[in-house]
């Protein structure tokens, strides 16, 4: 079983994927935040330069529906020594849908058809996508997969859930399962996977599942991947002192590029709305107190005695 771990805009920085494969790890392919800008920001620059992604496979994703910057990037990411480039059509934001990008690129699959056309013929690189299976409607599913059907995808990463329900609601494995067996490509499982109980559910649906892509499960419990890969037992006890290591090393690493206190806070506060679920037994009133820190000294004391109390 191959483990991913899912882009997530303002969490999954290279600095978190370092810090995570130094104190975590099983991690076969870490995917960067989408990268959206033709000509690159800093803070994409920065995702994508191979100086900050030593010793990991990773892939850039990028988000758009022009074909030109689509080209651009990848030949960029080409440049810099990638073998792979991922397209977002899985984004389920108002302001990204409302402008036909992300999943928003799913409401005229005759359009996506000719941009996946041109981005084969055109792109340097091996294309892999990530997926929802519709905007409104399961229905809409049948048409997307017929045009998945006609390119050769590297890889295609299902979220099987439609643009509408965001993250609400449960994936819907019979989506997923049908595209298991109408594609003849690789495919990889992604949507909330929390434990090995979700886990056990999509491979008793579709026992061919070869890799999977973890996010929000991830973030609640850093030890996932070690259990999924039976190299820790569910049931053993929360170590928190390699958790306090993990965390630490983010906030000392995000010091040297932050421009200040504020947004250091408020980015680890950010972080720490999903990890306060591996360090709390009462996560809702813990993230309070959390949230309540004014400084840096004040926030990473609360931490500490979050997770020292359980």
């Amino acid at each position: 079983m191959r483990i991913y771990l899912a882009p997530m805009e303002g969490i999954t920085t290279y600095l978190f994927r370092n810090a995570f494969d130094k104190f975590y790890g099983g991690i076969d392919c870490y995917y960067t935040p989408f990268i959206a800008n033709r000509h690159m920001i800093q803070k994409e620059r920065y995702e994508a330069d191979p100086a900050h992604n030593e010793g990991l496979r990773v892939v850039p994703q990028v988000l758009t529906n022009d074909i030109d910057a689509f080209v651009s990037l990848s030949e960029q990411f080409a440049a810099l020594g990638y073998d792979e480039v991922n397209l977002n059509l899985g984004c389920p934001s108002g302001t990204v849908v409302s402008k036909r990008k992300g999943s928003g690129m799913l409401y005229d699959p005759e359009k996506l058809d000719d941009f996946l056309t041109l981005a084969f013929k055109r792109i340097p690189l091996p294309i892999s996508v990530k997926t929802r299976i519709g905007i409104r409607e399961l229905s809409e599913w049948d048409e997307i997969l017929s045009v998945y059907k006609k390119h050769p995808i590297k890889e295609l990463i299902i979220h099987p859930r439609l643009q509408k329900q965001f993250y609400r609601e449960s994936p819907d494995l019979a989506s997923y399962v049908k595209a298991t067996k109408e594609l003849d490509i690789p495919l990889c499982y992604n949507g909330d996977i929390y434990d090995t109980d979700s886990m056990k559910r999509i491979l008793e649906a579709a026992p061919d599942t070869q890799a999977v892509m973890l996010g929000r499960g991830l973030l609640r419990n850093p030890e996932l991947p070690m259990i999924l890969l039976g190299k820790k037992d569910a049931d053993a006890p929360r170590d928190m002192d390699r958790f306090l290591a993990f965390h630490e090393e983010i906030v000392s690493e995000y010091k040297k590029i932050m421009p200040g206190e504020v947004q250091l806070l408020h980015r680890m506060k950010e972080l720490l709305n999903y990890l306060v679920y591996y360090i709390s037994n009462h996560p809702e009133d813990d993230i309070k107190k959390i949230r309540k820190a004014k400084s840096l000294p004040e926030y990473m004391s609360a931490v500490r005695i979050v997770a020292r109390n359980q």
